[in-house]
């Protein structure tokens, strides 16, 4: 009786560990569903009708191993593409915050800052295009 629990232990184990882990070789990705009744039928209700199933006797007990095409992981989204544009000349009167709020006005989700070039402060923004 103790060497058929320590075969059912070690089976459950090995069914756990292939579902979770379900190892990617390539494109394919394998499943494991227990043991092998229905295991095609089962496979293919799982995982779509391009799946195929084996069953593995290696370990003694005959286990249902569903082989089906991995998704891809979804593409990160892409980054707001940023635009830029100007809102005036900065001056004593209209420094850094004065710069972003006129950006913030004239552009939705718009930004600033004062950048200079030579003797000029112009008034540039950016946001998302």
């Amino acid at each position: 009786m103790e060497t058929v629990t320590s075969l059912v232990f070690i089976v459950n184990l090995l069914i756990i560990f292939t579902s979770v882990v379900n190892q990617a070789r390539g494109d394919t990705c394998i499943d494991g569903l227990g043991y092998c009744n229905n295991c095609d039928e089962r496979c293919k209700a799982k995982h779509g009708p391009s799946s195929e199933s084996s069953c593995d006797r290696s370990v003694g007990v005959p286990l249902c191993q569903c082989y089906y095409e991995c998704e891809s992981p979804p593409s990160p989204p892409a980054p707001p593409k940023k635009c830029d544009g100007g809102a005036g000349i900065c001056s004593q009167r209209c420094q850094g915050q004065c710069c972003d709020m006129n950006c913030a006005q004239k552009y939705i989700g718009g930004h600033g800052f004062c950048n200079t070039l030579g003797t000029f402060s112009f008034c540039q923004c950016e946001y998302p295009c």
